[in-house]
Formats: C-alpha cells, sequence, structure tokens
C-alpha cells in the first residue's frame, strides 16, 4: 500500500519520469495503488514510461465486491502484476488463481508480469529450479501459443523480498534460466528468447548490477527503491548499461 494517497503516487511519478529522462535504453513501468491510476495515467502521460497495476481479478465480470477486472483496466494500464509472493500469502492465490488472472489479462489485451520464486527452505533443499519450473508450468497452462510471448517472468525468491538480502547473481541467473527452459519446452526456443525475464527482491541502485550483468536477465522488478526516484533511476541506469554491453 505505496505511496500511502493519491497525491503522493502522482509526485513520485513525476519525480521518476524526471529521474529517469536519461534512462531511454530500458522500458520503465510503474504500478501505484489502483486508487492511483487515473491520476498517475494523466501526470505521466507526456512522458515513456508506462502504467501497470498491482493485481487484477481473475473473473471477467459478476458480483465480486471490491475485485477489478482485467477488461477494466484496458486502455488505462499496459502491464498486469500477477503472482506476487505478497497476494499468494496474504490472500491465498492458488497457482490456478494465477493462471486464471494472467489469462484474463492477456485476453484484455494486457501484457502480465508473472512473479514466481521459492521460500527459503526449498533454495536450501536444492529443489528452487524445480520448484519455479511448477510455478511457470501452472501459471502458463492454456495460454494460447500466440499469446505467451507477451508475458514477463519476474523471479522473486520470496526469502529476499523485503529483507534487505537478496539472492547471489549467479543462483539468480541460472533459477532464472531454468524458468526460460520450461517456457521453451511450452512453447518453443523462439518464444522462450522472446519472453523477458526480470529479478525482484530486495533490488537497490547498489545491488542491481550483479543481476542486469548476468546472461538471461532482461531487467529488475524493483520494490521498495522504487519509492525514492533517485534510487529507482540508479536502478534503471544499471540495466540500460548491462543492456547496451550485452
Amino acid at each position: 500500500m505505496n505511496p500511502a494517497t493519491v497525491a503522493e503516487a502522482v509526485a513520485l511519478a513525476r519525480a521518476i519520469v524526471l529521474a529517469t529522462a536519461q534512462a531511454r535504453v530500458v522500458e520503465i513501468a510503474i504500478a501505484p495503488p489502483a486508487v492511483a491510476l487515473l491520476a498517475v495515467r494523466d501526470a505521466i502521460a507526456a512522458s515513456d514510461v508506462t502504467l501497470a497495476v498491482q493485481d487484477v481479478h481473475e473473473h471477467e465480470k459478476g458480483a465480486y465486491t471490491g475485485g477489478i477486472s482485467a477488461a477494466m483496466l484496458r486502455g488505462i494500464v499496459t502491464y498486469v502484476i500477477v503472482g506476487h509472493s505478497e497476494v499468494r500469502r496474504d490472500r491465498g492465490d492458488t497457482d490456478a488463481r494465477v493462471n486464471a488472472k494472467l489469462r484474463r489479462a492477456l485476453d484484455a489485451g494486457l501484457r502480465p508480469i508473472l512473479c514466481v520464486g521459492e521460500m527459503l527452505e526449498v533454495r536450501h533443499s536444492g529443489r528452487a529450479d524445480e520448484f519455479v519450473r511448477g510455478q511457470v508450468r501452472a501459471a502458463l497452462s492454456d495460454v494460447a501459443m500466440g499469446q505467451a510471448s507477451r508475458v514477463t517472468i519476474a523471479y522473486e525468491p520470496i526469502w529476499a523480498i523485503g529483507t534487505g538480502v537478496p539472492a547471489h547473481g549467479e543462483d539468480a541467473r541460472t533459477t532464472i534460466a531454468a524458468a526460460r527452459e520450461e517456457v521453451g519446452v511450452l512453447f518453443g526456443a523462439a518464444t522462450a528468447h522472446a519472453v523477458r525475464m526480470l529479478y525482484g527482491g530486495s533490488v537497490t541502485g547498489e545491488s542491481i548490477a550483479e543481476f542486469a550483468e548476468q546472461p538471461g536477465i532482461d531487467g529488475a522488478l524493483v520494490g521498495g527503491a522504487s519509492l525514492v526516484s533517485d534510487e529507482f533511476a540508479r536502478i534503471c541506469a544499471a540495466v540500460g548499461v548491462a543492456r547496451t554491453r550485452a
């Protein structure tokens, strides 16, 4: 629930637009709280920054008080985050529900950002890659071949989110490679190559280079650091530098 008010969300969006004005090598999307979407959309309209929403309802329509359908978001946002670990934890989102949300977003012409990631005990048991592949497989079930390349996958190890303890770059690289390989199994090599892969989990301007320079990591899903425009700009700049070297 950050920023705390619509006014704060608008101010932050404007600050991000200014701070990232030179970061044109990378695509930048921001995901304010749903109540701020329209105001933020207007605030960034003259910029290259795009808009995302933090979640979406799994049903297209119906009596679901408080729900926001993908159809409602059409024309407002470009991206829809689905499967974030906090939503899985706090709202009980199962793999099946994440799959439904992802498919609703695709059907509405939106671009899902699918979040996947393991708990610490799974990482310690050596099953992280297997676990994440299973999440990818479940989330992309029944997705049409022609739609799969519009999905972005964000690897966010649960134990690294908001803890200040990011994963090691090499660990992130291998797990993201496993996720991409699973996309290839499901949809073929061309789609696996087209799908963008992000790292998320205590990303800062200081830590991002370790991930952005890894082959196969295309960018970052930024949490707390995105609430400070200059810090967010540092992250965007580092990703841009890594992309120009790739």
